[in-house]
């Protein structure tokens, strides 16, 4: 009996946890994973913090050359261009055909650019790629202004990054609420307030319409929508992300806004399978098939689809969304869903290739209510649908982070503590710590005396 061959379309989280996986459980199958940047699996998370200089450049890389070849595994360096799923075959961008017989795509999402002009001048950068980012590192240490565009979590990060290198930085928002699609009033303000405290400036109801450039093709200028023109000689944008789906364009693979698969992590064609950024799985909080761009989720669905691919059925079950990360020194975890309003238009798919983050939380709750408490920059916000907790949103103090994951992910009734939820402060921290260690015990109790 041959090998089976494994061709993965992607070197990031989603493709090598596959490919690790798979070898787990073949250990002749032939691997190959093409990867489209010539560099071994880095951390898309870690860029973030490579810009502000926490980690270095190598401490990015989640593994390392010799990895491959201690797994057996075909890294090919290049860029796939077109699919034949009938010959079941991949074509490279340098006319390499590589035939397969479980072919995963895990091409992941990219920056969208600006939908004005200017977005190809010297200047526009975007914080989503190892080389971009060391691009970006090398001209912050020679320009003097720079405005960033983009109401998510990553235009945070550039924001924090370039004010970090002594850049002049300006951040322009559409509406006047910072990551308005997740923070409420005063979590906009505590943020506020740490970022003036850097020397950002804010511009709210602000709108680029086109960046300007000189004679040599440099950034000079952004244009507002006043038509007034604000001088800047760099430019950050991080206004969303694309799943990156070229490679099954004129396929009968069916998409929506990435690869729509099963389950099984399979999409509509017969051993042709998605993982990751670019694949749209089933969500049991929203009942629809949703986008997930996040680092954690990437890495459970390489998992998962690998048991599908070598022949054991796993069905995917995506669990609840969850992220942490630091933005001016101010410690934020959000989990589930914690935005109960629809005061806005339709979600915008938001850049969240760093620190994370998920569509999720922005989709539209059924009957949901909140419970809120605040003390100086620490705050807790708690989203409840009758008697069980489904979102969550700590700024600063994570003492309740943990527990309140659990909560949320387990599905436990909540209804004992409801009436705390008024108390807030200390009083309610210490009832969902109370309430945790008691359901962690009786969980434990009905696992020993089943």
């Amino acid at each position: 009996m041959q090998p089976i061959r494994y061709v993965i379309v992607g070197n990031g989280a989603a493709g090598v946890t596959a490919a690790e996986t798979i070898r787990q459980h073949d250990s002749v199958g032939e691997i190959t994973i093409i990867s489209a940047e010539p560099f071994p699996m880095y951390s898309r998370p870690g860029l973030a913090y490579v810009f502000l200089n926490e980690i270095s450049k190598e401490q990015v890389f989640a593994r390392q050359p010799e990895w491959y070849q201690q797994m057996r595994l075909n890294l090919l360096f290049g860029k796939a261009v077109s699919l034949d799923v009938d010959r079941q075959a991949v074509q490279l961008e340098d006319g390499r055909i590589l035939p397969y017989d479980r072919l995963l795509i895990a091409t992941g999402a990219r920056a969208v650019p600006p939908p004005y002009a200017g977005a190809d001048l010297k200047g526009v950068h975007y914080l989503d790629t190892l080389a971009g980012t060391k691009e970006l590192m090398k001209q912050a240490k020679r320009r003097r202004r720079a405005v960033v565009v983009g109401g998510g979590i990553t235009a945070l990060e550039m924001t924090e990054g370039l004010a970090h290198h002594g850049v002049d930085t300006h951040y322009f928002l559409r509406r006047d609420r910072l990551w308005g699609k997740v923070f409420n009033d005063t979590e906009a303000k505590i943020l506020e307030g740490r970022m003036r405290q850097q020397h950002v400036h804010i511009h709210y109801n602000t709108e680029a319409v086109e960046i300007l450039g000189d004679r040599r093709g440099r950034v000079r200028a952004v244009r507002l929508k006043d038509g007034k023109e604000f001088k800047c000689n760099l430019v950050g944008i991080a206004i969303g992300v694309r799943p990156s789906i070229d490679l099954v364009k004129d396929t009968p693979i069916e998409t929506d806004r990435a690869i729509l698969v099963d389950e099984t992590m399979q999409s509509s064609v017969r051993n042709v399978y998605a993982a990751g950024d670019c694949a749209q799985v089933y969500d049991p909080w929203t009942e629809q098939h949703m986008l997930d761009i996040l680092w954690p989720s990437a890495v459970a669905e390489g998992h998962a689809v690998a048991l599908n691919m070598v022949g054991k059925h796993r069905a995917y079950k995506k669990g609840s969304p969850f992220n942490a990360c630091l933005l001016f020194g101010l410690h934020i975890s959000t989990m589930g869903q914690i935005n109960p309003r629809r005061d806005e238009d339709e979600p915008e798919i938001h850049q969240y290739l760093s620190r994370g983050s998920s569509e999720v939380w922005y989709t539209y709750p059924r009957h949901y209510a909140s419970a809120w408490a605040e003390e100086g920059d620490n705050t807790i916000r708690l989203v409840m649908d009758g008697d069980y907790l489904v979102g969550a949103l700590l700024v600063g103090d994570q003492t309740i982070a943990d527990p309140l994951r659990y909560i949320i992910e387990n599905r436990v009734n909540f209804r004992e503590i409801h009436s705390d939820f008024s108390i807030g402060g200390l009083a309610l921290k210490r009832s969902v710590q109370r309430f945790w260690s008691k359901s962690n015990q009786s969980q434990a109790e009905s696992y020993l005396n089943p």
